[in-house]
């Protein structure tokens, strides 16, 4: 199983739209989980700055420490 995630809304007839089409094969099978927001100003890709920035750090500091992962491996938890 695959997982997506999109963003959409719901239109008055209670129907699903999506933002952007799915690249998915005609006919397909799928499973719905919603998450729900009352957030009118709810953006998923708004950030605040000072976490990236918090993140970058870290991400910086592991690699200056050595705690690295080869690429392979890091595919492999994604593919398993």
């Amino acid at each position: 199983m695959q997982a997506f995630e999109v963003m959409g809304s719901v239109d008055k007839n209670g129907q699903i739209l999506l933002d952007e089409p799915l690249e998915l094969a005609l006919d397909s099978r799928v499973r719905v989980i919603l998450l729900v927001t009352n957030d009118p100003d709810f953006d998923p890709d708004d950030t605040p700055v000072e976490e990236i920035k918090a993140s970058l750090r870290r991400a910086l500091q592991e690699v200056k420490e050595g705690k690295t992962r080869p690429i392979s491996e890091l595919w492999e938890r994604i593919d398993g």
